[in-house]
């Protein structure tokens, strides 16, 4: 049984014993949302390094990294290196984007490894192995049960993007954006057929409910500008994912449902609450959104942003940006800045929504601040390296570093301190002394 069934039944999974312990919240209430498929739990039957994780809105916020070789770079020991990095800086999920040479042997080695949850995009293989324009149905049900039997925790698949909607999306200033989105429309186009992940969506489901493997309702016509966003072909698209997630359930499938790229912030909240509307709650998942097009080299900023927001307005997981977005397949330390980009975005939403223990982080880092103990500072960052290294840094480029005693920061020095004002003002001030003033 999937996870979705076995909550259905009454029946407490581990996977679901772990979530709560996660998540600070009772068993019996993952269990509930598990069955309603308002949270999710990514989880093959076949994923033997895996420890579960929840994904939906009253949870924790989670991120996921994108990893993976293109046709032109990259290599097998430089994508193992950004898997362990990614989970490293705080990345909840991973997804495997691979588009060439070995997949099946690239996918492999990053499951033997990961702990987190492990995505893919079933149509890029397809497409890699049978051509853009050849592929049949037959071949994409063969790739879907070849990826589950290896341990793929969740896939995104462009069933909702139909034939009909190629007209709207032709409207637009970029047209389709999403790659599985643009190959499909290409077949389609081609063949003069319906999208064949619709067609045959009953068979893959019979797939995905064989090894517990979560359908991730990709999103082929997210917006690739802002002059794209929430026009009319986005949400002809979100309207068939609403079926298709009533389908899910029905068949005991977990489902969550992808979202836009690059919306204005001021339109963030209407797509998260139409989603939750069209979708009946199922979990959220955004890419960004990119709040302004203009910042190639810093769109982690600008998806980090509009993540923040989406997440605040009940996003489920953020898939992250990295500096390299619109502009080349991010490196190791692209993907260090993006993950920690969006940790932040995330945590930032889970603070502000008041989640269970959410600022308890926030609140040892001032404790720890208050008596400039900069390890347990360190040790309270979302990136601690990163924090460590600039005070170094800064400690090695001032005049008094010869005789610092670590009351104070580089910045305003120990005469200009506020902290080390305060703490003196604490000693001293009384109320009484306020009083007869």
């Amino acid at each position: 049984m999937t996870q979705m069934e076995i909550a259905r039944k009454g029946q407490v999974s581990d996977a679901v014993k772990i979530v709560a312990a996660k998540e600070r919240r009772s068993v019996e209430f993952i269990r509930r949302r598990v069955a309603d498929d308002r949270i999710v739990i990514p989880s093959n039957i076949n994923h033997k390094t895996l420890s579960p994780c929840g994904i939906g809105r009253e949870l924790f916020t989670k991120i996921n990294a994108n990893i993976g070789n293109s046709a032109v770079s990259s290599c097998p020991g430089a994508e193992i290196a950004k898997l362990h990095a990614a989970v490293k800086y705080g990345a909840d999920t991973v997804m495997d984007l691979s588009t060439g040479g070995d997949l099946e042997s690239m996918r492999r080695n990053l499951l033997s490894q990961c702990t987190v949850p492990l995505g893919t995009v079933p149509v890029y293989e397809v497409v890699a192995r049978f051509g853009g324009e050849n592929f049949t149905a037959e071949q994409i049900l063969q790739v879907i049960e070849e990826q589950a039997q290896q341990g793929v925790d969740y896939m995104t698949i462009h069933a909702g993007l139909l034939a009909a909607h190629l007209p709207l999306a032709m409207k637009r200033k970029l047209g389709i954006v999403s790659r599985g989105g643009a190959l499909l429309a290409a077949w389609m186009n081609s063949h003069k057929l319906e999208n064949p992940f619709y067609t045959a969506f009953d068979s893959i489901l019979k797939i995905c409910r064989r090894y517990d493997v979560t359908l991730s309702l990709g999103d082929g016509l997210r917006p690739g500008c802002l002059a794209d966003s929430s026009d009319a072909a986005q949400f002809a698209e979100l309207d068939i994912l609403g079926e298709l997630v009533a389908r899910c359930r029905k068949a005991g499938v977990q489902a969550m449902v992808e979202g836009p790229g690059h919306v204005p912030l001021n339109e963030i909240r209407m797509n998260m609450l139409r989603e939750r509307r069209v979708c009946k709650d199922a979990p959220f998942y955004i890419l960004g959104p990119v709040v302004v097009d203009c910042a190639p080299g810093y769109d982690h900023f600008t998806a980090g942003a509009g993540g923040m927001l989406g997440a605040f307005y009940g996003a489920a997981m953020l898939c992250y940006v990295t500096p390299k977005e619109h502009l080349g397949l991010p490196n190791h330390e692209d993907v260090r800045n993006g993950v920690v980009a969006f940790r932040i975005a995330a945590h930032a939403a889970d603070v502000a929504l008041k989640k269970p223990g959410a600022r308890e982080q926030d609140d040892a880092i001032s404790d720890a601040r208050a008596v400039f103990d900069w390890e347990k500072q360190f040790a309270c960052a979302i990136d601690p390296e990163r924090a460590s290294a600039l005070r170094a840094e800064a400690i090695a480029e001032s005049s008094s570093q010869g005789c610092h005693d670590g009351k104070y920061c580089t910045m305003c020095g120990p005469e200009f301190c506020s902290v080390r004002l305060s703490e003196k003002l604490k000693k001293n001030y009384t109320s009484c002394d306020m009083e007869q003033l």
